[in-house]
C-alpha cells in the first residue's frame, strides 16, 4: 500500500514536469517561450508569445495534468471517496504534480507558475470552488485585463470560499487552500511589484516573439 503510494506520488511528479509550454512551442513553432515575453513557461505566456490556438493547448494539457494526478487515487480501491484519506491522497498526487510543473525534471527544472495545474487539482477535488475560483478569476481578468492580479485574486478567494462558502472541515484541505494562496503570492512577486509600479503588461493575446533583455 505505501510502495503504491510512494509510486504514484512519483508518477505525479512526472506528470507535473511534463512542460506542455515548452514542448509546444519547440515542436509547432520552433521557439522555446522561455525566451520569450516573461519568460514563463506556462499557458499565459504561451499565449502571449505564440497565440490563442497553442495558448488554448497548453492551457487544457496543465489543468489535466493536475486533474489526472488528483484522480491518481482512485486506483487505490481500498481507500473509498468521499474519506478524508482520500481527499488526503488527492491533495498529496495534485501536490507531487504541482511541485514538477513548477521545478520540472524534463525541462531543467524552470516551469510555470502552476495556476492552471491548481485548477485542474480543484476540479478533481471539488469542483464547485474550482468553478468559484474560476469566475474571481475571470471577473477580475474582465475589470482589469490582469492575468496576474486575477491569479492572486482567486487564490485569495479560494481558502476563503472553501472555509466559510463550502463549509469544508477537511483541515489539510484547508491547510492546503491556506497553502496555495501563499504560495501564488511568492510566485508572483515579480508581478506584484509590476503592479504597484504600474507597469504590469495586460493581457494581450496575439503572438509577440520579443525577447526580453
Amino acid at each position: 500500500m505505501i510502495g503504491t503510494i510512494v509510486f504514484f506520488a512519483i508518477l505525479s511528479y512526472l506528470l507535473g514536469s511534463v512542460p506542455s509550454a515548452v514542448w509546444v512551442g519547440k515542436a509547432y513553432y520552433g521557439i522555446d517561450v522561455r525566451e520569450y515575453g516573461s519568460g514563463n513557461a506556462g499557458a499565459t505566456n504561451t499565449f502571449r508569445v505564440l497565440g490563442k490556438k497553442a495558448g488554448v493547448l497548453v492551457l487544457f494539457l496543465d489543468i489535466m495534468k493536475g486533474f489526472t494526478a488528483a484522480c491518481l487515487v482512485r486506483y487505490l480501491p481500498e481507500i473509498h471517496p468521499g474519506t478524508a484519506r482520500y481527499i488526503n491522497l488527492q491533495l498529496l498526487f495534485g501536490l507531487s504534480a504541482l511541485l514538477g510543473h513548477l521545478f520540472p525534471i524534463f525541462a531543467g527544472f524552470k516551469g510555470g507558475k502552476g495556476i492552471a495545474s491548481l485548477l485542474g487539482i480543484l476540479i478533481a477535488i471539488h469542483y464547485l470552488s474550482a468553478l468559484a475560483c474560476l469566475g474571481v478569476f475571470l471577473l477580475m481578468l474582465f475589470a482589469t485585463r490582469y492575468v496576474s492580479l486575477s491569479s492572486i485574486s482567486a487564490a485569495i478567494m479560494f481558502p476563503v470560499l472553501i472555509i466559510w462558502i463550502f463549509k469544508r472541515h477537511e483541515p489539510l484541505f484547508i491547510a492546503f487552500g491556506i497553502c496555495i494562496a501563499l504560495l501564488v503570492i511568492l510566485t508572483h512577486q515579480k508581478n506584484i511589484k509590476r503592479l504597484l509600479n504600474g507597469n504590469e503588461n495586460k493581457a494581450k493575446l496575439l503572438p509577440r516573439h520579443r525577447r526580453t533583455s
